[in-house]
């Protein structure tokens, strides 16, 4: 505690006591003209909170004080000032400053190649204001613009003007409707007509980044030359934006960084950000194995994590794995920061922070881009505002035409959907990036919004470096081919201001190269020795070998309480007559009165992991209702809309219960979730789907993160999917959740495919997923029509002492003797086989559900056949198509177990389902029920 106050006391010590009038004198000056202070102030002005409901930016005193005085000497005669040519130009000169704010990026000077084509921006002469020459000596009022007089002669206006929004920044702020953001921003910029003065040693530094950037890609593109790296030649300056990222966001207080980024830099990232020893890359370049299980990945997919120090104490830093997919990883970036500040208790977004970093390419191309913007700012998955930067090489592959590559001016044109600022910055001028880095972290920070940086710059090389890119692009490497680099250039501007030497710049070179050469590391700011504390500790997850056993059982008075509680609703709320009668029926089944149904078992499951102390997170769209009206667990007031969620009210001191309606969306929507629960091993993470076939609009993420993300990266993931499953004559689109392909994906143990039948099943399984230490996805084929099923039903006394079991043996006490095939089943098709089995008196056939598909539970069911020693056929009934569904992935597991019971007998395995089809299910009800109706029979009499 002391020493916190004293730490405290030494970084505010500046600006207290006597120090107050030359403090306040400073801020004045800062308010009239930023570039007139000190560096160090200027940014330390910069990063002053602005008052809540305040004015949007404070105001020198001085010029009021002189103003009043000269009140005060002026005679007062109260006069109508008549309209004159002069005033009609003033408000010609007040629309030209606002023309400069709307279209001076338009004639930015932000192409470091000049390729850009230079668009007629006729709002910026002075003619199309009725404004000439003649006018250029004539002092006007500067209205609005942060120039620093009130009045200024019109050509000292225009260079202002031209100075701040057409140099080597164009600024795109106007879309913005909040009032203060905009003049916020538009202070930044203006005040110092967007190129403030800083120090030689800031300056210097960045030119040891650069050095850093370019020296890493001349040492391995002579080293390996022709060798896929995808390096950051001509985008250098991303470098020093990154270390200026990270270190100005540790001032404010933020103690984990969390990136994702493609693999354009992704190596230099790795080397100059993040401190991964170059002796590690190298081993990757020769082809070394470094990782002892899985398949590993290819270096530029690669992520990692270490801490720096910063002004602001330590930081953590975690770049996100990442596969081909171009943009996939950005909503999974804004999961793991989400799970990162729930951690940390950090609604607001302070702590943590997110930083995306792009292609132009893929902005301007990716869907995932417009979804990862549109869950920004909404409950479930706001994130305090993320920080995007994008590589704009002006080419993606091999196509740069605009015409072909988007049909918007500029790749990032979709940010301005939720009015993000965009900073167009040219990736040569790299005091110009440094300013707009400032600018965009110190918005972020006061306005918790996205905000975006385009770097525009170039790629020196091909897509990669094996490609000739010069055949489809000849201009653009015409020019490349004599253009310097940005530290070139750098180097030559720092020498002609006389801030260092030729030698000095070779120093610096050499200095990195040695680095390298001996095996260094070269991020200057890395910790040695990091604070764990400031990480998740994965430790308690790991090493741990495959079981599907846990034990999930509850003692019967506790169960019993939670029930209790989980149904109580105050009496101020008034809840809708059909939801009463269900927590009516949920109040009786907790006594005992009444079968237990599905909502019941799931919603305790719930409330038993919060007494347990894990945390449980559910998404998707309509999971508050449930799709198919059985959860209810958020209660909405008749009387005023408020809604009351029961399970967030167990205890004080509970673990968090998350539930959130998604927005509609699949793809991002799934991706954050599996990033939240990549970084919350402890916590129950859900996506619901709304059917279980609507998942495949993110069939990239189940393919490229959940299903390979252990064995590619060795990242372990708990998160669980419940994709509604079913054939109830709703057609193609609404029957299936694709069960085969999850199947396909199966291998190593990398997931889990569970379809349960019964309340008590779905109780287990959810609370095995948390209960045991063992992290792996699990892809729940959940039901619609058993949700309410009479036969689908349960008892307390099964929650209480019962477990998760991956075979359910048959039900229907049979002389096991007498028993001579065997159907084996999984999900609703189970109720329909048992209902024609009495209909028919058959106990000659025993009817088994594998609720487990994968791993596939060869004891388990070997256990539940055994007795059936006289038995001459096996069938595997399936409601999905011959060519859907677990036949063909499953088949050889069950002839496995057959053969196990009797020789041979895996070889007569039949089949009894739909034939096979194109598509999943008949859109026809009567065709339905036909062929409903066939497969039960086969199943009985094939």
């Amino acid at each position: 505690m002391q020493q916190g106050i004293m730490e405290l006391m030494w970084r505010s010590s500046h600006v207290s006591g006597g120090n107050a009038h030359y403090v306040e004198a400073l801020y004045e000056q800062y308010l009239d003209d930023p570039s007139a202070v000190p560096d160090e102030w200027r940014q330390y002005f910069d990063q002053l909170p602005r008052p809540e409901g305040g004015a949007s930016q404070d105001v020198p005193l001085t010029p009021v004080r002189d103003q009043f005085y000269q009140l005060g000497q002026q005679r007062r005669t109260a006069h109508v000032a008549a309209e004159s040519g002069e005033g009609k130009k003033q408000v010609k000169v007040l629309q030209l400053i606002n023309a400069y704010r709307f279209r001076g990026h338009q004639k930015a000077d932000i192409d470091p190649l000049g390729l850009r084509s230079p668009t007629p921006v006729p709002d910026l002469d002075l003619s199309f204001h009725q404004l000439s020459k003649a006018d250029l000596d004539t002092e006007f009022q500067t209205g609005s613009f942060f120039m620093g007089l009130d009045k200024a002669p019109l050509k000292e206006i225009v260079g202002a003007l031209e100075q701040t929004y057409c140099r080597s920044i164009g600024c795109e702020v106007m879309h913005i409707v909040d009032t203060e953001e905009k003049r916020w921003l538009q202070q930044r910029f203006e005040s110092v007509r967007s190129a403030p003065n800083f120090s030689p040693d800031v300056r210097k530094h960045v030119l040891e980044r650069l050095t850093a950037a370019e020296g890493l890609e001349s040492y391995l593109a002579s080293k390996y030359p022709g060798t896929k790296r995808f390096g950051l030649e001509g985008g250098e300056c991303f470098i020093p934006m990154m270390d200026e990222l990270i270190q100005r966001a540790g001032s404010y207080g933020t103690k984990e960084v969390v990136i994702g980024m493609a693999h354009r830099g992704r190596l230099n990232m790795l080397v100059n950000i993040l401190g991964k020893n170059p002796s590690e890359l190298i081993d990757e370049f020769d082809g070394k194995k470094v990782v002892e299980r899985g398949s590993g990945d290819v270096k530029y997919h690669q992520g990692f994590s270490s801490n720096v120090m910063t002004p602001g104490g330590e930081v953590h830093l975690a770049l996100s794995f990442n596969p081909s997919h171009l943009e996939i990883v950005a909503p999974v970036v804004e999961g793991s920061v989400r799970a990162r500040q729930d951690r940390r208790n950090d609604p607001v977004g302070d702590k943590v922070l997110p930083i995306n970093v792009h292609g132009d390419a893929a902005f301007a191309g990716q869907g995932v881009v417009m979804e990862t913007f549109q869950m920004s700012q909404t409950r479930a998955y706001r994130t305090g505002g993320t920080l995007h930067i994008v590589i704009n090489n002006q080419v993606g592959f091999t196509t740069s035409h605009p015409e072909d590559s988007r049909s918007t001016e500029y790749c990032t044109d979709i940010a301005k959907m939720v009015q993000a600022p965009i900073f167009h910055v040219n990736g040569d001028d790299p005091d110009a990036v440094l300013h707009a880095t400032q600018v965009a972290l110190d918005y972020r920070q006061q306005f918790k919004r996205d905000v975006v940086i385009d770097l525009v710059c170039y790629r020196r090389r091909g897509h990669n470096e094996a490609d000739e890119p010069s055949g489809t692009q000849p201009m653009m490497y015409t020019k490349i081919k004599d253009h310097p680099s940005s530290r070139t250039r750098y180097v030559e501007r720092l020498v002609k201001e006389g801030l260092l030497s030729d030698d000095d710049a070779k120093a610096m070179m050499e200095k990195y190269r040695d680095d390298l050469l001996a095996g260094n590391h070269v991020a200057n700011a890395l910790v040695q020795k990091p604070n764990k504390s400031l990480f998740v500790d994965w430790t308690p997850y790991l090493g741990h070998e495959w079981t599907g056993h846990a034990d999930t059982r509850v003692e019967m008075k506790r169960l019993q309480r939670l029930a209790g509680k989980m149904c109580e609703v105050p009496d101020g709320v008034t809840v809708q007559r059909q939801v009463a009668k269900i927590y009516d029926d949920r109040r009786k089944m907790q006594a005992g009165g009444m079968a237990i149904n599905w909502g019941f078992a799931e919603t305790l499951a719930y409330a038993t992991l919060l007494d347990q102390g894990h945390p449980v997170r559910l998404t998707g769209q309509d999971v508050g209702r449930g799709t198919f009206s059985h959860r209810h667990a958020v209660v909405h007031n008749q009387k005023d809309g408020s809604v009351y969620v029961p399970l967030q009210h167990m205890a004080d001191g509970q673990p968090r219960f998350t539930i959130h309606d998604s927005f509609l969306s699949e793809e991002a929507v799934l991706a954050f979730e599996y990033g939240y629960s990549t970084t919350a091993p402890n916590d129950l993470v859900i996506w619901e789907a709304q059917f279980g076939d609507f998942f495949n609009g993110a069939q990239v993420v189940v393919d490229q993160f959940i299903s390979s993300g252990e064995t590619k990266w060795e990242r372990l993931c708990g998160l669980t999917m419940l994709l509604p499953h079913g054939y109830e004559g709703q057609g193609p689109e609404h029957s299936s959740a694709r069960l085969e392909r999850f199947l396909q994906l199966c291998a190593e143990h990398n997931m889990q495919v569970c379809v349960p039948t019964t309340p008590a099943q779905i109780f287990h399984l959810l609370r095995r997923q948390v209960i045991r230490p063992l992290r792996k996805p699990l892809v729940v084929m959940s039901p619609k029509s058993l949700l309410r099923h009479k036969s689908a039903t349960s008892s307390l006394e099964e929650l209480a002492e019962g477990n998760f079991q991956m075979v359910l043996p048959d039900q229907g006490n049979l002389e096991a003797q007498k028993v001579e095939r065997i159907v084996l089943c999984a999900g609703k098709v189970y109720y329909d086989l048992a209902n024609w089995r009495d209909e028919n008196a058959r106990d000659d056939v025993a009817i088994l559900r594998i609720e487990q598909l994968y791993p596939f539970p060869k004891e388990e069911l070997l256990d539940a056949i055994k007795d059936y020693t006289n038995v001459t056929d096996v069938v595997w009934c399936q409601e999905e198509p011959l060519n859907q569904g677990a036949w063909y992935s499953s088949q050889h597991h069950m002839r496995a177990v057959a053969d196990m019971l009797r020789d041979g007998l895996g070889g007569k395995l039949k089949f009894a389902g739909r034939p096979a089809s194109a598509a999943p299910a008949a859109g026809y009800m009567s065709v339905h029920t036909e062929q409903q109706r066939q497969l039960v029979e086969d199943a009985f009499n094939l």
